[in-house]
């Protein structure tokens, strides 16, 4: 089992900054490939970033590339997600998830992720 709980989530203006963080416990998250999704109000939970276990390979939604970044540390066992020029549209509750990827297409797909932590709320203000 791998519990995740995030952190560093708040209130924003727009064009403002917020780093989320991740950590993990439970077990090492260096075999797991991690992701960041969010979820605004009533719409359905969608993949931001993902990098694998070595931090190698990333994987950023065209809605946040340029702007987001996604990072790990393994002797941490932390995973985190930079978030630079914000927009009310990034507005949401995000979630990190562990994930054992197998292909590529995994890194973006909700039902590869195995486990999941509670959220924290981004809100950014016009």
């Amino acid at each position: 089992q791998v519990q995740l709980v995030e952190s560093g989530g708040g209130l924003v203006q727009a064009g403002g900054s917020l780093r989320l963080s991740c950590a993990a416990s439970g077990r090492a998250l260096n075999k797991y490939a991690m992701g960041w999704f969010r979820q605004p109000p009533g719409r359905e939970r969608e993949c931001v970033a993902a990098i694998s276990w070595s931090g190698v390979t990333t994987y950023y939604a065209d809605s946040v590339k340029g702007r987001f970044t996604i990072s790990r540390d393994n002797a941490k066992n932390t995973v985190y997600l930079r978030m630079n020029s914000l927009r009310p549209e990034d507005t949401a509750v995000y979630f990190c998830a562990a994930a054992v990827v197998s292909k590529s297409s995994d890194y973006y797909s909700l039902s590869a992720y195995e486990y999941w932590g509670q959220g924290t709320q981004v809100t950014v203000s016009s």
